[in-house]
């Protein structure tokens, strides 16, 4: 028998080792397949894709050393003696024990996933990256009715607002919102944090219809997870503005429904007990300051400057801090007040609405603009621009102040443009974005350059012109030399065609005359040069560089065929709009 024999089915090598089948993970583990799913939810685990699949394409795979790493868990124990809990109780109810039953229901064994945060999430910037999901979970929960059926608890929901609106206030506070953008899904938001770029999405003010085909089980073990990941971040950022978590909130305020003005309160009243707490400790530090030998140097008085070196900000931040400063607004009873009331906060801006709890009366006459969406007003204020919610969110993605005349009350308003689609990338630009694009030069008293142009052409246009000849004369020889190359190559073909027809070989004649008789037959335009280039460079080409090549090609077709489509819109809006007017 050779050394290294192996019988057939003892032993298994390759995917066969490394993989492993959901049903024999489930029978590998011992536990129920919710059970699983909900352990795969916490620690991270997901399914594989295996090159090769050795029980076939119907089956889901994981890796062995996850299924490993789930064997080891504190927290399947935990589930393990939670079913044998829920046997003992089962029990004494089926066998009208009463006494046992109640007595088993306060012991009911719990568990917490904080030690996975850590686990999962070692340092606090990588749970910032990994926040657009939770985000995005957890203020859809905020807006869900509770449902008993479903298994969505009133505690739960009322969780995840009160989670959602400290992050909001953390975010108007600290004033790290940088684009939002109203959708038909809902509202975008995009804030940066610490360096991390976070966005996510909140549904509209409505009434949420719930569809029969989800499965709410895992979207809620989803959440449970979220909502322990988004208090530890909470914390942690409450924690870095001198905050403490969780903020102690007015009850008259939270009991009319206003939660993120009363959030905004606590943080404004913390910076003004910190603000008048450093002036009585830079008065004492200067008394103690002159009793310390001349030697000595200040490191007392250092410590109330590194306090405030902290607190200075980047020039985005400043240029959000006060984009609506001075400036006041009013919301209508018609209007998302949550939404416009961290936006305009985040940006510097003082708000008041029409309800209880407000901080100051519509009569109020330092009101600058006041935002509804109805055509009739009972009473108007001649100081003050009526205009419509859109301006607000049009403003913070533009970072100026737009003029309000396209705005007003009753009026059609300009498209509203996504401030995540990079126009230059997808090779349209729309109309209203260019108009934007002047106001914004007009406010920063800047030239806009030409088309294709940089800004350093402008101040140079002798040396602009000097290149642009330069480049038309290199691409004119390069052309004439290989145009010349083509007519060389040409006639050897020619001449070797002669030869192997065995005719008589004939004295070479000149390039010129051989360039005279081809002209008529010869179209070797740049387009042409072009072509004949890229099927060089794909002849050359390995073929999973050339498919990708290609798919690369399609996708750029694609593009140019969008951007033909809109210009052609645009043309039909603009011949419309002519019909009407005249």
């Amino acid at each position: 028998m050779p050394k290294h024999y192996r019988p057939a089915g003892k032993k298994k090598e390759g995917n066969a080792a490394r993989y492993i089948t959901r049903s024999q993970a489930v029978k590998y583990l011992q536990v129920s397949l919710s059970v699983f799913r909900r352990l795969c939810i916490f620690k991270g685990v997901f399914p594989r894709d295996p090159k090769k699949k050795v029980k076939g394409n119907h089956h889901t795979y994981y890796h062995m050393k996850d299924i490993l790493f789930l064997k080891h868990e504190p927290l399947l124990d935990k589930f393990r003696e939670m079913r044998a809990y829920e046997k003992k109780v089962k029990k004494a109810v089926s066998k009208k024990n009463k006494d046992l039953a109640e007595r088993l229901l306060t012991r009911k064994p719990t568990y917490t996933l904080d030690m996975l945060i850590r686990e999962r999430y070692p340092k606090f910037i990588d749970a910032l990256r990994d926040l657009d999901d939770c985000l995005t979970m957890v203020h859809l929960f905020a807006a869900l009715p509770a449902i008993e059926r479903e298994n969505i608890q009133a505690e739960r929901i009322h969780n995840c607002r009160g989670l959602s609106l400290e992050w909001q206030a953390y975010i108007s506070r600290t004033h790290k919102l940088r684009k939002a953008f109203i959708s038909v899904k809902g509202i975008y938001y995009q804030a940066e944090v610490e360096g991390q770029k976070v966005t996510w999405l909140t549904p509209h003010a409505l009434q949420q219809v719930m569809p029969q085909d989800v499965d709410y089980k895992i979207m809620l073990t989803f959440l449970e997870f979220y909502e322990t990941l988004l208090g530890f971040v909470n914390l942690r950022l409450y924690h870095s503005i001198k905050l403490k978590y969780p903020p102690i909130l007015d009850p008259r305020l939270k009991a009319l429904a206003a939660d993120l003005y009363a959030l905004t309160r606590y943080a404004d009243a913390k910076d003004r007990t910190i603000g008048a707490n450093n002036e009585e400790s830079e008065l004492r530090l200067a008394q103690l300051q002159d009793q310390l030998p001349a030697n000595e140097p200040g490191a007392l008085m250092h410590l109330v400057e590194n306090i405030e070196n902290d607190n200075e900000d980047d020039e985005e931040t400043k240029a959000c801090k006060t984009l609506f400063q001075n400036k006041t607004f009013f919301l209508g009873r018609e209007v998302p007040r949550e939404s416009l009331l961290f936006v305009i906060t985040a940006f510097g801006g003082v708000v008041s609405w029409d309800g209880d709890g407000a901080p100051f009366e519509e009569s109020n006459q330092d009101i600058n603009y006041q935002i509804v969406d109805r055509p009739t007003q009972s009473h108007r204020f001649i100081s003050r621009d009526y205009i419509q919610p859109q301006w607000v969110f049009d403003c913070i993605n533009a970072r100026i102040i737009l003029p309000t005349e396209d705005y007003m009350v009753g009026k059609v308003l300009p498209p509203h443009l996504s401030p995540f689609v990079d126009n230059e990338a997808e090779g349209y630009v729309p109309e209203y974005a260019e108009t934007i694009k002047r106001l914004q030069a007009a406010a920063r008293k800047e030239i806009l350059p030409m088309p294709g142009g940089e800004h350093e052409d402008l101040e140079n246009a002798q040396s602009l012109l000097a290149e642009g000849v330069i480049d038309r004369t290199k691409a004119k020889v390069a052309a004439e030399n290989k145009q010349k190359m083509a007519l060389q190559e040409k006639q050897y073909h020619q001449e070797l065609k002669k030869e192997m027809e065995g005719m008589q070989y004939a004295p070479e004649r000149n390039i010129d005359d051989v360039k005279n008789d081809s002209e008529e037959n010869t179209d070797m335009s740049p387009q042409q040069l072009v072509k004949d280039d890229e099927n060089m460079t794909m002849v050359s080409m390995s073929r999973k560089k050339r498919r990708l090549y290609e798919a690369m090609k399609i996708s750029q077709g694609r593009k140019k065929a969008n951007v033909e489509t809109l210009e052609t819109r645009k043309k039909n809006l603009k011949k419309n709009k002519k019909v009407t007017s005249d």
